[in-house]
């Protein structure tokens, strides 16, 4: 799913900056608005694809499920055959709220808000300083629906798929307070360049991806034990790894703004700072994985043999890190200017 999920969530944070800027430069603001809300053909355009994609995910995913194991190599007689499948069936019917999430995320973060995606959802609950009460609901449900009902992996899924429709929910809720969810105005040149763009990241996504999925099939092949090893490496490496995708993801939007009103001396400035940020994050960032991987590892599992596998892995996942933060932070530059031709 994420082939289609990353391109959308990049392009919509770009798209949505630029329009606003656009429209907080004209004269007439009345013309961008319906009922005092902000009417955005950007944003209605990447929801409905959102929907779109969401429902067409939902049916490859639930369909070809069999057929995705087959890719990764995991034999029909293997013990991990029946959970994973089980697991990415349940799954796929969580992939229409993903996407739609994700464009909602997407838009907040082209109007520089990247509170409400964060705690949104926390204030309905009188929680105002819970990050994500979708998060804090899957991890209840994780406990109820594995252990106690006996569910295992399905279970898992299920608690997932219920906290991404509860997390989709709200934030179209938020974000219907500020936007018109389906503009009166259709602008088709801004259909043909979510496919145009998106056709570029797409080619990217498949590449990366591509390599993922042959690391994940040969560890497969190996046995339940070097995959479980990989899938704990893989699992630290991105956590940590992402957290240098919010700064991306900032200087994207902020980039996005000025570089569209043509106010080029301040988008320099926003360049400079992000890649020195970005800099200063990645080495901290091997150091605390250097010291830290074998504690964090163990959060994981208490098996000997899984965590020497997952050990080995300790100087890749955190000798990665300044390369991964200077890469993400580049990855968010190129989209804050639409160039994603040579991000591609």
């Amino acid at each position: 799913s994420k082939l289609f999920n990353v391109p959308l969530l990049n392009i919509t944070t770009s798209f949505v900056a630029e329009e606003q800027a656009l429209i907080s430069k004209s004269k007439d603001d009345g013309e961008f608005e319906h009922q005092g809300k902000k009417v955005l053909p950007s944003v209605s355009t990447s929801l409905a694809l959102a929907a779109g994609l969401g429902i067409a995910e939902a049916v490859v995913l639930s369909v070809g499920s069999g057929f995705l194991m087959n890719i990764t190599g995991i034999p029909m007689d293997s013990s991990m055959r029946g959970p994973a499948e089980q697991f990415l069936t349940w799954r796929a019917f969580g992939a229409p709220p993903v996407v739609i999430a994700l464009a909602a995320q997407g838009t907040f973060r082209g109007f520089k808000d990247t509170k409400t995606p964060l705690y949104a959802i926390g204030k309905y609950y009188s929680m105002p300083y819970v990050s994500s009460a979708g998060t804090l609901l899957n991890a209840i449900l994780d406990v109820i629906l594995i252990f106690p009902f006996g569910f295992g992996v399905g279970g898992a899924a299920v608690a997932t798929v219920i906290s991404e429709y509860l997390i989709a929910i709200i934030l179209l809720w938020e974000l219907n307070g500020k936007v018109e969810l389906i503009s009166p105005k259709i602008d088709w040149s801004k259909v043909s360049l979510y496919f145009k763009s998106g056709g570029l990241l797409i080619g990217r996504t498949i590449a990366t991806l591509g390599t993922l999925t042959l690391a994940t099939s040969l560890a497969a092949r190996q046995g339940p034990i070097p995959m479980a090893g990989h899938q704990i490496c893989v699992q630290i490496w991105l956590a940590v790894s992402l957290l240098t995708d919010a700064l991306a993801l900032s200087g994207q939007a902020l980039l996005a703004t000025n570089y569209s009103q043509a106010n080029y001396q301040q988008a320099r400035k926003v360049i400079y700072s992000v890649l020195k940020i970005g800099l200063a994050t990645g080495f901290p960032l091997a150091v605390f994985l250097f010291i830290g991987f074998k504690a964090l590892s163990g959060l994981f599992t208490t098996d000997a043999e899984v965590l020497q596998i997952a050990w080995s892995g300790t100087l890749f996942v955190a000798g990665s890190q300044p390369v991964n933060a200077v890469a993400f932070v580049l990855d968010g530059l190129y989209y804050g200017v639409s160039d994603y031709e040579y991000a591609a």
